[in-house]
């Protein structure tokens, strides 16, 4: 039986990719074991998959002055030493990276034991943890093939990105008595991230008296970010995180507001629903956002607000516009590749396995 490790954390994005993977790692009696943070968010992630988890110390490498510049470091090292003793352990045929910053110290340690690695880039452009994992790495596989020009010509390979196909088997009527909405009028799903984001939910809670009569609306706000004076709005309902009731409300949406982090807007595409996506600013991200729902936009796929200009105004003016438009997204979108990245990433992980085992 082979075995593989996964690894890779900081954000849903990092994880959420790789449940995408399990059901042909199952359907081919291969053996998993994650490598995460100790208390990062994959940690939660992992163990509801009930996938072998083991946390290694993990710091941020981080482009501008912070104390923890200062001793993150001395955790990336200890990181490291703990992923080795791991992987000497374990000894799996492969590592497979999902990015984030726990994943550099797996990913070094695996090309010291000669253990190959493949990793997986999101975004557009690579981030600074593939950056640095590269050199140990056989293969990046790419969301965007436009990623292509920032690597390695002899490693990069464009796949699209691992989505679950899971998503596609919600119900509708379970959907509907989820949030108490019925067939009448569209409904938005609106989300910011695994982490929520505060703008976003503020300036939806403040359209909500022109968008009600108009449209119902799932909202995931992320942890902690409940507003009980809308607990028994009409037409609006809303979640911290929701997860086995994704699919069912899914089922039941015509159209998204989010981020654009690579991953939910690629699971957007597998399921056809256009997007109003608001990218985080160069003030709170590196731009990769910005990118992804550029090509996004570019493609037919999703419509762009800028956080600069996300106000009452332009956030309802946007989501008209695009419902009177909604035809013409789900024609670009119904034409698009994106439901054979799972597929394809899969089939590139197994061809190094066979080459190793």
């Amino acid at each position: 039986m082979s075995k593989i490790i996964l690894t890779g954390g900081g954000t849903a994005g990092h994880v959420i990719p790789h449940f995408a993977l399990l059901p042909y790692f199952k359907n081919n009696h291969i053996e998993l074991l994650y490598i995460g943070s100790k208390n990062g968010i994959e940690k939660e992630l992992v163990h509801q998959k009930s996938i072998p988890y083991i946390g290694i110390s993990s710091g941020k490498l981080r482009r501008y002055f912070d104390m923890k510049n200062f001793t993150d470091p001395f955790r990336i090292i200890a990181g490291f030493f703990q992923a080795l003793s791991c992987l000497i352990k374990n000894r799996p045929d492969l590592v497979f990276s999902k990015g984030g910053f726990v994943s550099v110290p797996v990913v070094a340690a695996a090309w010291l034991l000669r253990i190959p690695v493949i990793a997986h880039e999101s975004d557009m452009t690579p981030g600074l943890a593939n950056k640095l994992a590269a050199p140990f790495t056989k293969k990046i596989l790419t969301t965007f093939e436009e990623t292509l020009n920032y690597l390695p010509k002899n490693k990069g390979i464009f796949t699209g990105s691992p989505v679950r196909q899971s998503l596609k088997n919600g119900n509708k009527a379970i959907g509907y008595d989820l949030t108490g909405f019925n067939d009448s009028k569209p409904v938005i799903m609106v989300m910011g991230g695994s982490l929520g984001a505060q703008k976003i939910n503020h300036v939806l809670r403040e359209a909500l008296p022109l968008l009600l009569d108009h449209y119902q609306i799932i909202h995931l706000c992320g942890s902690g970010n409940l507003d009980k004076r809308l607990t028994n709005k009409s037409g609006y309902v809303q979640y911290e995180y929701v997860n086995q009731e994704l699919p069912h409300l899914f089922s039941i949406t015509d159209f998204m507001v989010s981020r654009a982090g690579s991953n939910a807007i690629n699971e957007f595409a597998y399921l056809q629903l256009p997007s109003l996506l608001i990218p985080l600013s160069k003030n709170a991200s590196r731009g990769d956002q910005i990118l992804n729902a550029k090509v996004f936009e570019s493609k037919g796929y999703a419509q762009v607000l800028p956080e600069e200009n996300l106000t009452v105004m332009f956030f309802v003016e946007s989501i008209d516009t695009l419902y009177k438009q909604l035809d013409n997204y789900v024609e670009h979108l119904s034409s698009g590749t994106e439901s054979t990245g799972t597929q394809n990433v899969y089939h590139e992980i197994i061809s190094i396995l066979r080459k190793e085992v």
